[in-house]
């Protein structure tokens, strides 16, 4: 994999304080690049990455931001771009906790909340770093799911919400090509880490719907937050140069 050493400014990582944020900007510090990471409200564990990217010997900085807050995150979008001369990766892996329901439980109001929170955040974040993008000739990565393939029953607020923004990827895929901006998704399967975690942590994904969900992915084992790290920065990298409106599915074969 060609590293990001050589390149001028930093990487953006959106929810650097999550399980799959964590892994991500620690992945990307370890190839070289400087990180730049915004978090909702841990600041204690914001803090800790913080130190562990810096012991790479990769700059760091950390933010709170509601990305909701289209104002609030162009202006840490160009705090960064400043602090770093640049941005020439952004990655999105934030999102809130999203609780398993039948479609049939979900409010209208809840339904609306988790788009605001999913497609809009990722806008505004994506619309405030266009400009530095294509200055940077960068890429953008967000992190969905496997589940707009493959479509896991309960799954509604997250599978309806993350492909809105996969369809926002594609449309930045095909607009801003030609500013040499790339734009790609990853979709993490079931997790040992991350939300499916959280997920098993709170007993909306019993010990009998693990074991059918394991029965279900052909490499019979649930993947890791590295793995969709590994993905992430594959894709942010020149290693991916020509590769441009895509989604990875890393899912253990899932979604096939």
């Amino acid at each position: 994999m060609k590293g990001f050493v050589e390149r001028s400014g930093a990487v953006l990582v959106t929810g650097g304080t999550g399980g799959l944020g964590q892994a991500i900007a620690l992945l990307f510090a370890q190839q070289g690049a400087d990180v730049a990471f915004t978090y909702r409200s841990n600041s204690d564990a914001a803090a800790e990455l913080s130190v562990a990217i810096e012991s790479l010997g990769q700059k760091s900085f950390s933010v709170p931001c509601d990305l909701t807050d289209a104002d609030a995150a162009k202006s840490v979008v160009d705090d960064i771009a400043q602090r770093f001369d640049g941005i020439h990766t952004l990655v999105h892996a934030a999102g809130p906790h999203i609780p398993q329901q039948h479609l049939s439980t979900i409010s209208p109001a809840q339904y609306k909340s988790a788009l605001i929170d999913e497609a809009a955040g990722f806008f505004n974040v994506a619309h405030a770093t266009l400009p530095h993008l294509r200055e940077s000739q960068g890429s953008i990565v967000a992190i969905t799911t496997a589940a707009t393939r493959r479509y896991p029953i309960r799954d509604a607020l997250s599978s309806g919400t993350k492909g809105a923004v996969e369809q926002l990827i594609i449309a930045f895929a095909v607009e801003e090509g030609r500013f040499g901006v790339r734009a790609n998704s990853v979709g993490p399967g079931m997790l040992t880490d991350g939300m499916a975690a959280r997920l098993i942590a709170s007993g909306d994904l019993s010990d009998e719907a693990l074991a059918v969900t394991k029965r279900n992915i052909p490499l019979r084992r649930f993947g890791t937050a590295v793995d969709i790290a590994e993905a992430t920065v594959f894709l942010a990298s020149d290693s991916a140069g020509f590769i441009s409106g895509q989604h990875l599915n890393v899912d253990g074969g899932y979604s096939v």
